[in-house]
C-alpha cells in the first residue's frame, strides 16, 4: 500500500504569527489550506512573545500625525548600510490593508496604545507612539475543546501563572509590595488565574501573543483550515521543472501533501540550530555560546530552502534579534531560560561584566543591549555578564525571574538563578568578578544615580530608557544607588528572539538562489525570511508586525504567482485521499 495523499491549494509550513497570517489570508479567498506544525502546540514563538506588532501607518498613528516620511527616516538611521528601500516600500503600503483584513475578515482585535517608544528614540524620525498595537485579550474557550492545543506561555516568564502585559499592567506587578492598590489589582489577576487554571487545566484568560495566537487560530478553523500539530515537514517535493509542488509529513500526519498552488515557509529563524549558528553567529564559533527561548527556530525552514536549491541571506547589520538570558535548572535537571526583556532598567540594578565593569546602557532595547554585551565580549570564550542589584531593588522589583519581597528567596538560590553576598566583596568571591573593579563600578554609578545622571552611558536619557523603568520613581526612572548591602545578582548569558539573516526572498516572497533566480512555489515569511528592517529593531514586536504583513502578502499573492507561470487555482476540498 502506497502513502496516503493529501491534496490542498496551499501547504503553509509553521503556525506562528506569519504562518496563521498566510494561512488565513489564503482561506479568505476560497483556497484550501494545510498548517503543518512541528510542535505538539500551536502558535510558535509568538504565542510565548508580548504580543506587539510594529507596524506604522495604522489609524491611530497617522491620526497622531505619523507620516511615512518619518517611518523611512527613522529605519534609514537604524540600519543605514543595510537599509531595504523597496521592501520597506512593500511593508509601508501593506499595513494598511492587512489591518483591516485582520480586523474586518477575522477574530483578531488589536488595542492601539497612545505611548510605546520607538526602541532609538535618539535616531531621527523616531516617535513616541502611534506605531506599535497589542492584540486584545480573549477568552481560550472560544477554542472550545481545542484550546489546550495553543503553546502554553513560557513559565518562568510569567507571575504564577499569569502572563503580565507589557505597560500599565506590569507597572501594577512592579509596585505590588508598594501600593495598596497594586496589590489589590494584582491580587484579583492571580486568583483568577489559579481559579480557572484548577477549573479548566490551564488559565483561560489570554493575554499578550497566546491571545493573538488564539485569535488566529480560532478564525482558521473557522476558516476551514486544516490545522496539523506535530507534523514536520520530512521534505520538500520537486516537480520536473523545479517548481516545489508539496512536502512530505512525518509525525501524527504521515503523508504526502500535493500542494497545487505552492509552500510557504513560515517555520521561524535558525537560532536554534548549532550548525547555523556557528555560520552566521559571529559570537558563537563553537556552537556553545548561546541559550535560544524561542520556539520551533530550529533551522528546519532554512533547510528545507536550502535543500531547494536557496540560501541564506546575512547581509544584515544584526544576525539576531539579541535578548540577554538567564540559564537556570530545576531540581530535576530540566533546563529553563529567563529573557531579560524589561527589568535591567529598573532603578538600582546595573549589569557588569567578568571584571566588575558596566559595558553598555541597561535600559537599551534588549536587542541593542544585547549587541553591546556581544561586542564588548568580543575576543572572550564566553559572552556574559551579571546584573547585580542592592537590597532596596531586590526588595521592591527583584531580579527578573526572582521576584522581590514578600516571596522567599531559598528557591532560586537552590536552582543556581540568584546569587547572593553579605558585602560587594564577598558578592564578587562568589561570582568569580574582580572585587575592586566591582567596588569601583558602584561607586561611580551611584556618585551619579544619586542626581539622576550616568555620564558614562546616558541611561535613562530618553523615553524609551524611562518606559524601561519604574515611572514613578525620581529623579529619573532609570536610576537609584545601589548602596545598602546585601548584593544578589544573576549571570545573563546570549539569547534571541528569533533571526535577521534568514531564507532569501524576492519582492514577491518567493525563495531565490545565490544567481537571484526565484523557485517557484516556494516562499518564505516571518522569521523564516531575511529580515525586511535589514537587521536593525526599530520598536515593540519588529518581528510580529512584519511577521503579519508578509505572511498576509504571501497568503493573498500566492495564487496569482501560480497563474502566472501558468496554474490555476484549485480550489480542493480538503481531505486524504
Amino acid at each position: 500500500m502506497g502513502q496516503k495523499t493529501a491534496a490542498c491549494d496551499v501547504l503553509v509550513v509553521g503556525s506562528g504569527a506569519a504562518g496563521m497570517a498566510a494561512a488565513l489570508k489564503a482561506a479568505s479567498q476560497g483556497l484550501s489550506v494545510i498548517v503543518a506544525e512541528k510542535e505538539k502546540y500551536f502558535g510558535g514563538t509568538t504565542a510565548i512573545s508580548a504580543g506587539w506588532a510594529w507596524v506604522p501607518g495604522n489609524r491611530a498613528g497617522a491620526a497622531a500625525g505619523d507620516s511615512r516620511e518619518e517611518v523611512e527616516t527613522y529605519l534609514q538611521n537604524l540600519a543605514p548600510s543595510t537599509y531595504n528601500a523597496d521592501g520597506v516600500a512593500q511593508f509601508l503600503d501593506t499595513v494598511p490593508e492587512a489591518l483591516d483584513f485582520f480586523e474586518r475578515q477575522t477574530a483578531v482585535e488589536f488595542v492601539y496604545p497612545e505611548k510605546a517608544p520607538d526602541y532609538q528614540m535618539d535616531l531621527p524620525g523616531a516617535r513616541l507612539g502611534g506605531r506599535a498595537i497589542l492584540p486584545k485579550d480573549t477568552d481560550a474557550r472560544i477554542l472550545g475543546d481545542k484550546r489546550l492545543l495553543m503553546q502554553p506561555y513560557m513559565s518562568s516568564y510569567t507571575v504564577f501563572g499569569y502572563m503580565p502585559q507589557v505597560g500599565p499592567d506590569i507597572n501594577e506587578f512592579f509596585h505590588v509590595n508598594q501600593s495598596v492598590k497594586s496589590f489589590v489589582y494584582v491580587a484579583k489577576k492571580l486568583l483568577r488565574t489559579w481559579f480557572d487554571a484548577a477549573r479548566y487545566r490551564r488559565p483561560v484568560l489570554r493575554s499578550n501573543g497566546n491571545a493573538l495566537m488564539t485569535l488566529m487560530v480560532k478564525s482558521a478553523y473557522d476558516a476551514g483550515v486544516r490545522m496539523w500539530k506535530s507534523s514536520p515537514v520530512v521534505s520538500l517535493t520537486r516537480g520536473d521543472d523545479g517548481a516545489v509542488t508539496g512536502a512530505v509529513l512525518g509525525g501524527e500526519h504521515p503523508v504526502h501533501v500535493e500542494a497545487k498552488l505552492g509552500v510557504i515557509l513560515a517555520a521561524g529563524g535558525f537560532s536554534g540550530s548549532t550548525e547555523l549558528r556557528k555560520r552566521y553567529f559571529p559570537h558563537d564559533p563553537a556552537g556553545t555560546n548561546h541559550f535560544t527561548p524561542t520556539v520551533g527556530h530550529g533551522g528546519d525552514a532554512a533547510a528545507m530552502a536550502l535543500a531547494a536549491g536557496g540560501h541564506i541571506d546575512d547581509r544584515v547589520s544584526s544576525v539576531g534579534s539579541w535578548a540577554p538570558v538567564t540559564v537556570f535548572r530545576f531540581r530535576d535537571g530540566r533546563q529553563r531560560l529567563f529573557p531579560h526583556l524589561r527589568a535591567i532598567g529598573l532603578p538600582g540594578l546595573i549589569a557588569v561584566d567578568r571584571h566588575g565593569k558596566r559595558f553598555g546602557n541597561e535600559a537599551l532595547s534588549y536587542h541593542d543591549f544585547g549587541g553591546q554585551m556581544i561586542a564588548h565580549s568580543a575576543g572572550e570564550e564566553q559572552t556574559f555578564g551579571y546584573v547585580i542589584g542592592d537590597a532596596t531593588s531586590m526588595h521592591k522589583y527583584g531580579i527578573g525571574y526572582a521576584k522581590p519581597w514578600p516571596m522567599p528567596r531559598g528557591y532560586f538560590y537552590r536552582m543556581g538563578y540568584l546569587v547572593k553576598g553579605r558585602t560587594l566583596e564577598e558578592l564578587a568571591g562568589k561570582l568569580g568578578v574582580d572585587a575592586e573593579g566591582l567596588k569601583q563600578t558602584v561607586a561611580e554609578f551611584n556618585a551619579g544615580a544619586r542626581a539622576g545622571e550616568d555620564p558614562q552611558f546616558g541611561r535613562g536619557s530618553t523615553e524609551y530608557n524611562h518606559f524601561r523603568g519604574d515611572m514613578e520613581h525620581r529623579p529619573n526612572p532609570n536610576l537609584a544607588p545601589l548602596d545598602k548591602g546585601p548584593y544578589y545578582a544573576a549571570k545573563i548569558q546570549m539569547g534571541d528572539l528569533g533571526t535577521f539573516a534568514g531564507i532569501a526572498v524576492d519582492s514577491d516572497n518567493v525563495v531565490i538562489t545565490e544567481e537571484g533566480t526565484p523557485i517557484p512555489g516556494l516562499l518564505a515569511v516571518g522569521a523564516a525570511a531575511r529580515s525586511v528592517f535589514g537587521g536593525g529593531y526599530p520598536g515593540y514586536g519588529s518581528h510580529i508586525g512584519a511577521a503579519l504583513v508578509f505572511g498576509y502578502r504571501a497568503g493573498r499573492d500566492i495564487a496569482a504567482l501560480a497563474a502566472a507561470r501558468g496554474i490555476e487555482r484549485g480550489l480542493i476540498e480538503g481531505g486524504v485521499r
